[in-house]
């Protein structure tokens, strides 16, 4: 089976987006790929964060990922730093990448903004990290939203660039593998913005540990409109807020938009709220519930991670130290 890598942040409570933009694909895509899943705590803490805070959510993000479906007897699931090939390879990679390389990633400079000079060099070079992410499993296929595309064009530029100044075909080219349409969720309070973890406001998300209660309350205060859903898909023009609940709730149930708005159309936010809300709690709460169980085995969260890195070494260890031999570092 094709081997696949993803990874995600262990920073903050995984939200309905990341869910549906991750972590859901993820389960399915465990059926057909030989799945390397990965808490990548090192590109976390490209941006400060506290210490007792991160090993917390890195429990916290594990017991979701367990729940939401990840089989760790079949996949690997572990935390990044604990795989040192990681790091060795991401040095490699930023000797291999070129500046002008990393001078063109617009998710850079997104984050850093007008105060660039301010933020971390590990920010900077993030995406060769990245690379060696994937790289050092000689994985072929990683799930990628859109904002993450050119990172991995930057992969297979970095994997081109090694194997043509070392002479040899050692690392893959990589296929991104983009999540089915419908997957973008976008805040409850601003739908032109992504629904965020980081946001700070509660009330902008729904999150993957919120009882059915939060959830109802969530879902009523989201921001809609005065005016009745349409009956088509053009209706939704214009009207970024009630385009993105009519997506939460295509996606949850497996709908086309064009039958959801057959099914509501012409009706209130009232009602459709009410709707929206039994979809979202009977996909969140089983989750949360399970978390919650988990969270209690702290000890058995550790040992799945460290379970899962010690496989996860077996793979990479090789590979990564082959590679440091045609660079010719002596061992």
């Amino acid at each position: 089976m094709q081997r696949l890598f993803s990874g995600i942040q262990p920073t903050g409570i995984p939200q309905l987006g990341n869910y549906l933009g991750a972590i859901r694909n993820w389960v399915a895509l465990q059926r057909d790929h030989e799945c390397i899943f990965c808490l990548v705590d090192m590109h976390a803490i490209t941006t400060w964060q506290d210490p007792a805070t991160l090993r917390q959510q890195t429990l916290a993000q594990t017991a979701v990922l367990l729940a939401s479906g990840i089989d760790v007897q079949k996949h690997i699931l572990f935390n990044q730093s604990a795989v040192s090939a990681h790091a060795r390879l991401g040095w490699i990679f930023n000797c291999v990448a070129r500046l002008g390389w990393l001078n063109r990633m617009t998710q850079f400079k997104d984050k850093a903004g007008k105060d660039r000079e301010k933020h971390s060099a590990g920010l900077y070079v993030y995406p060769d990290l990245m690379a060696a992410d994937i790289l050092a499993y000689r994985a072929t296929a990683v799930p990628v939203g859109e904002d993450q595309k050119q990172h991995l064009e930057l992969t297979n530029d970095i994997a081109q660039k090694f194997n043509h100044d070392y002479g040899v075909e050692f690392f893959p080219q990589v296929e991104a593998l983009i999540p089915p349409q419908g997957a973008r969720v976008m805040s409850l309070r601003d739908g032109t913005k992504k629904m965020s973890k980081s946001d700070p406001s509660a009330q902008s998300r729904i999150e993957m540990t919120d009882d059915a209660d939060t959830i109802a309350n969530k879902i009523k205060r989201a921001k809609s409109d005065s005016e009745a859903l349409p009956s088509e898909e053009a209706g939704l023009e214009n009207r970024p807020e009630a385009r993105n609940l009519v997506t939460i709730y295509a996606t949850l149930a497996d709908m086309p938009v064009t039958d959801v708005l057959r099914q509501f159309g012409g009706q209130g936010f009232g009602p459709f709220k009410a709707a929206l809300t039994e979809v979202v709690v009977g996909a969140v709460c089983p989750i949360a519930a399970e978390t919650e169980r988990l969270l209690r085995e702290p000890g058995f969260l550790c040992d799945t991670l460290r379970e899962g890195a010690n496989r996860a070494r077996v793979i990479a260890e090789p590979i990564v130290s082959e590679a440091e031999a045609l660079i010719g570092f002596l061992k």
